[in-house]
């Protein structure tokens, strides 16, 4: 079996003309695993093959018939997730593991996070989180902001797996988690970096006037853009807060937001900054967002965009993925279901498993089916995948 998997793996690698060391950074695995899995001499567990099925733009069972999903494994973990932050204002265990080594760590689970890994993100997070609990309450002096910093880091990539799985009120405890964290620290950049982690709550309820609200406020007290870490922070907000303005249906407030982003963004690389990408590029993509959510005669503008430019390998994959996402409905919505599709294919090459647990692509490909009388095979295997079907 490992032989066969390990074939796949490089057929796979090799048609997408990737190197042993390239599929091992988007994979976030060590070269020496890929290295062992082609030869046939090392098996991949589920959440190395999921990570590695990523990079590879398709889905796990098809490096390994036998795969039982990540969507099981995900909600296996939330419960251990959970435990994890009961009475987290409540000091319990010694830190677990050296500063270094947790920084270090963390730092790999973020680059999961924006890699829409979930599977390697559900079986590390729950020690992790509470490792980074157990540091910060192990913490005093100068050093608190740092702690502060990694369990808010710790704590969003968590939310990740619970907000995508559909487990909206795990995430909303979460991000109470990153407030109360953030709450140690006086750097208005790390609050602000909560406040648009917390536009999620708002979006999963629908409740976007509120969230215009809370976010309009964060706002008011965010970071002073002297730093490119604080310009980026606070222009990440300003792109969160268009996109739930546009969906409150405000689209002279969300114009105004994404003006201020992309004056934040001027001269600013589009990197990631506090866990969130933010550039250039990124606003671009909220504009896409922004178009979409207002509807209606704004998703020309967004086919507009589609037409001339398309993010590349300086945005993480889940954006990448996100943007094709927004391009399909806005395709479908002007009457291209081919393209749509088209769209939604490109955004699984992207990231496989944030596509498949996106409220938006799993309606699509249901909307593209029922307008297709006579639905080729890729369509119908696609929607098989996606569980439409």
């Amino acid at each position: 079996m490992a032989e066969r998997i390990g074939q796949r793996i490089a057929a796979r690698r090799r048609a997408r003309r990737m190197t042993q060391a390239d599929l091992a950074r988007e994979a976030h695995v060590s070269l020496a695993m890929i290295k062992g899995c082609e030869r046939g001499v090392r098996s991949p567990g589920p959440s190395t093959l999921e990570a590695i099925a990523s990079a590879l733009g398709l889905d796990a069972s098809r490096l390994d018939p036998s795969y039982v999903g990540t969507g099981r494994r995900v909600h296996a973990a939330l419960p251990a997730i959970s435990a994890t932050i009961a009475g987290y204002e409540l000091a319990l265990d010694p830190v677990g593991r050296p500063l270094g080594q947790l920084r270090s760590d963390i730092e790999t689970a973020v680059g999961w996070r924006l890699a829409a890994q979930y599977g390697l993100i559900a079986a590390q997070v729950p020690k992790l989180l509470g490792d980074a609990l157990a540091h910060l309450h192990a913490t005093s002096g100068p050093h608190i902001e740092e702690a502060a910093r990694l369990v808010v880091a710790a704590a969003r990539t968590a939310d990740a797996v619970a907000y995508k799985f559909g487990a909206h009120d795990l995430s909303a405890r979460l991000i109470d988690v990153m407030r109360w964290a953030a709450g140690h620290s006086e750097a208005p950049d790390l609050s602000a970096c909560v406040a648009y982690v917390r536009a999620e709550t708002f979006l999963a309820a629908r409740a976007y006037r509120r969230g215009h609200l809370a976010l309009e406020q964060a706002l008011d007290v965010g970071p002073t853009p002297n730093t490119a870490r604080s310009t980026a922070t606070l222009g990440a907000l300003h792109m969160r807060t268009a996109v739930v303005a546009a969906r409150a249906g405000s689209a002279e407030a969300a114009h105004d937001h994404l003006n201020a982003a992309r004056t934040l963004a001027q001269g600013l690389p589009e990197a990631v900054y506090l866990g969130t990408s933010f550039g250039p590029s990124s606003v671009r993509i909220h504009e896409v967002a922004v178009s979409v959510s207002l509807g209606g005669g704004h998703i020309g503008r967004a086919l507009d965009i589609a037409r001339e430019w398309s993010p590349g390998p300086e945005i993480p994959a889940e954006r990448r993925s996100g943007f094709w996402i927004e391009v399909a409905r806005a395709r479908l919505w002007s009457g291209n279901p081919d393209g749509a599709f088209n769209c939604l294919k490109e955004a699984r090459k992207q990231a496989p498993q944030h596509v498949r647990e996106h409220p938006w692509a799993r309606e699509d490909i249901g909307k593209i089916l029922r307008l297709k009388r006579a639905p080729d095979e890729s369509l119908t295997s696609y929607a098989e995948w996606i569980g439409v079907t």
